[in-house]
């Protein structure tokens, strides 16, 4: 196989659950998604299952936090603390903020109601009368939308008391946020939540113990709640059967980048990398003909790999869209599935630039908090910048190094890791792109390094 190959077609049209009605025209609206099943799982949870139930369906399924971290969903609902007398909370991480990744901003803009009938059926397994849906600031229309959308659910009976005559009580409140990052970390989104800065929480106490108000909560991503509907319609053990391995169901991912056929798409979890590129289902190949030289597989916090080890493992197998396919080989060979942000670069991006890119943006996003992450972030980013602009030396690119080891691990929330595992990476899989800007400073402002070795095959390492 050789990356600039002809298209790909795939043989199987792939299993949709979350965008099965996605063109149904006003599918936005309460009226056509109920005409199209919506709102069976709330009647089927709250009349013939109990929460634990509920709880048991979504551990049977397999699956899997959807908004990076990867942790298993029912697992995460069975730690929620039950005290006597005190209140709980579900809150929806609607925040959104991974660059490179944009696919619960097209849910709640197409689909909203499958993000509220989530709502409703995981507040009731967890035995939440109270939920929110924290979005990020800047998606004032999806907002909007949002707001619709409750209170079309409201109205049909579906929110408010007595919900379906089951005794069980909701509402759902939509919280714009303030458009920062951080907020995407849970502890620091139940921190603006309560209207204060949004800084991280030193963990222990766990939300599930002590969250929202010092109450029992659960934060869990937007996808991750709407794949609760497919779930219990279709039960916990059918779900498991889509997917390989521990990586169940199917999953959003946002392409972007050079490809011709950018946008959101829906995959069952094992689907091979090289043919989400290449085949006229998906991303259709590279953009103008151009080859691939490297992928972003999920967010820009993971880490980017070349051409070559992102189709194939070091052991020479296909490379699959699943959380233990993309990790093969840790971080030396290997990345992850993240948020599902799919970057793809050709042979005219260039590596420096983008990394630089990359560290201005956590730079600016840091909450400050903690120092390595603070001071380190602005070191990178001026240290890169030396580099991309031609006044760099050989010594920075171990100053990158030690720097990015110093952040690692080594603050409250996981921020300082996203900055620093980018950086770390596009060393270790793009160290000559680099040397090269530190030899050939004035030239490599008028033109990109190029494709290299970044595509040739790789020796199957056994």
């Amino acid at each position: 196989m050789t990356i600039g190959k002809p298209r790909l077609k795939a043989d199987i049209m792939a299993r949709k659950l979350l965008l099965t009605h996605i063109h149904v025209p006003g599918i936005h609206t309460f009226e056509v998604y109920r005409q199209q099943g919506g709102y069976r799982a709330v009647e089927k949870a709250l009349k013939t299952l109990t929460p634990e139930e509920v709880v048991e369906e979504v551990k049977k399924s397999g699956l899997r936090g959807r908004g990076g971290a990867g942790f298993p969903t029912g697992m995460k609902w069975s730690f929620l603390a039950k005290p006597e007398g005190v209140p709980r909370y579900l809150v929806c991480n609607a925040d959104e903020s991974e660059p490179g990744t944009f696919k619960d901003r097209y849910l709640m803009t197409h689909i909203p109601h499958a993000l509220i009938e989530g709502m409703i059926v995981s507040s009731y397994a967890l035995g939440a009368n109270t939920s929110y849906i924290y979005v990020r600031g800047e998606m004032m229309p999806q907002i909007r939308i949002l707001e619709r959308a409750i209170a079309e659910a409201k109205n049909a009976g579906f929110l408010g008391k007595n919900i379906l005559g089951s005794g069980y009580d909701l509402e759902l409140y939509v919280q714009p946020g303030g458009g920062a990052y951080i907020c995407g970390e849970e502890t620091a989104l139940l921190e603006s939540l309560e209207g204060k800065r949004g800084n991280p929480r030193i963990k222990p106490p766990f939300p599930a113990v002590s969250g929202l108000y010092n109450c029992p909560t659960v934060v869990n991503n937007v996808e991750s709640i709407a794949a609760t509907v497919p779930i219990i319609n279709e039960g916990g053990e059918e779900y498991a059967k889509i997917g390989i391995e521990r990586s169940t169901g199917t999953k959003l991912i946002s392409a972007s980048g050079n490809l011709n056929k950018p946008g959101v798409y829906e995959i069952e979890l094992g689907l091979p990398v090289e043919e989400f590129i290449y085949s006229d289902e998906y991303c259709g190949g590279i953009a103008n003909g151009k080859r691939l030289k490297a992928v972003v597989a999920g967010g820009s916090s993971v880490p980017i790999l070349p051409a070559n080890l992102i189709l194939k493992t070091l052991k020479g197998e296909s490379r699959l869209m699943t959380y233990e396919s993309l990790a093969d080989g840790g971080f030396q060979s290997g990345t992850m599935l993240g948020s599902g942000g799919f970057i793809a670069f050709d042979e005219d991006q260039c590596i420096v630039r983008n990394t630089w890119n990359f560290t201005r943006f956590y730079h600016h996003e840091s909450c400050g908090q903690c120092s390595p992450c603070r001071e380190g972030t602005g070191w990178m980013e001026k240290v890169l910048h030396k580099i991309e602009f031609g006044h760099g030396s050989y010594s920075d690119i171990d100053l990158l190094v030690d720097v990015s080891k110093k952040i690692e691990g080594n603050t409250i929330c996981p921020l300082g890791d996203a900055a620093a595992w980018p950086v770390a990476s596009a060393i270790r899989h793009f160290r000559d792109e680099f040397e090269w800007h530190i030899t050939n400073g004035h030239e490599a402002q008028r033109r990109n390094y190029g494709l290299a070795h970044y595509a040739d095959p790789l020796e199957p390492v056994m």
